[in-house]
């Protein structure tokens, strides 16, 4: 006798305001090496956005024309503080690039 699974039922889509999606850009020695040099950005990201809403949250807040998304969810690494063990937040940060005529400025 074979068992029929039933196909995975599509989540709800639920739609995210721009200052939602985009929680704070990542300014660090890599990134802004990237910004110089190929017009990419990096920005820490909600869990529950994806690549759409990345581009349309960066449009609309910086006023830029992205080219492409890259997306990476950052798994939490465990730590350790005296005799007790915790494990720090999983996040998920998107690599932005822009039209080579557009730029952010973040200072």
């Amino acid at each position: 006798m074979s068992v029929v699974v039933p196909k995975r039922v599509p989540k709800t889509r639920m739609t995210l305001a721009p200052h939602q999606v985009v929680l704070r850009p990542l300014v660090t020695e890599k990134g802004v090496h990237r910004s110089t040099r190929d017009n990419q950005y990096s920005f820490e990201i909600s869990m529950l956005a994806d690549k759409v809403d990345v581009r349309n949250a960066i449009e609309s807040l910086f006023n830029v024309k992205v080219v492409k998304v890259r997306t990476q969810n950052r798994r939490g690494k465990s730590r350790r503080y005296r005799f007790r063990h915790g494990v720090t937040k999983s996040w998920k940060k998107a690599i932005v690039t822009l039209a080579a005529d557009d730029r952010i400025e973040f200072f």
